[in-house]
């Protein structure tokens, strides 16, 4: 049992190690963006009367018709396929404090000075300086003090297209956009997905991420130094399995 074990944390060192072999030297490399969700909704639109909004007109073409490539046509994303602008700008803080004081105090105190003469009698029985004059006494005393705070601040600012990718039955929209930056062997990755409401849309075709419901936003890089910030896989096994 104990070879077994140590072949396979040898095994699995191994491909940790060739998976980091292969990297050395390169930079980061994209993901396709014809594997993207992104690109199988503008390649399958659905139905064909689904590529059609608006009230269809025939005969002379016209700048004031309702449909979307005229003058006056409603352009923002509403079926499978179509882009739209997700603006998100975060700026949060919170400052919470906490502050607990609590004390107590008791005395008790019990005397037989006079029982019918009891206590005389029992006092001749007792050892000397002893005395049932003050037969019981209790004193206790006890304090907690606690102090806690936290304080959090948050700032980001981007925009990124998304695409939908589906109009759920009661016409809201699931979208999901992606955006890679590559710098030098750095690789920067917002992802963003939810779900869109058609008529928070705004009429140059951008939503806030405040009306995004379900939102997922992801913001974060691979690459040579998100590499080096993070632990190894050793350290991070020996941190779960070390009970100090």
């Amino acid at each position: 049992m104990r070879n077994l074990v140590f072949t396979l944390l040898i095994g699995l060192i191994s491909l940790t190690a060739c998976s980091r072999v292969k990297a050395i030297g390169q930079e980061p490399q994209f993901t396709s963006p014809q594997a993207s969700p992104e690109a199988v909704a503008m390649t399958t639109f659905g139905l064909e009367n689904e590529l059609t909004v608006g009230p269809v007109r025939t005969g002379t073409p016209s700048l004031w018709t309702g449909e979307r490539g005229s003058l006056l046509g409603d352009r923002r994303a509403v079926q499978r396929g179509d882009i739209l602008t997700v603006v998100i700008e975060i700026d949060d803080s919170a400052s919470i404090s906490n502050s607990t004081d609590r004390s107590r105090s008791g005395s008790e105190n019990l005397s037989i000075p006079n029982l019918f003469g009891l206590p005389q009698l029992a006092n001749e029985g007792l050892p000397e300086g002893a005395s049932l004059d003050a037969a019981v006494g209790i004193n206790s005393s006890s304090s907690f003090g606690g102090d806690g705070s936290v304080r959090r601040n948050e700032q980001l600012e981007l925009r990124i297209a998304a695409t939908v990718v589906g109009v759920m039955p009661n016409g809201v929209l699931s979208i999901q956009g992606s955006q890679e930056v590559r710098v030098n062997f750095e690789m920067r990755e917002l992802l963003v997905s939810g779900f869109v409401r058609p008529e928070d849309i705004s009429r140059q075709n951008e939503i806030t991420y405040d009306k995004l419901a379900s939102a997922r936003i992801s913001y974060g890089g691979r690459g040579q130094i998100s590499d080096v910030q993070q632990p190894r896989a050793g350290q991070q096994l020996t941190d779960i399995l070390l009970p100090y």
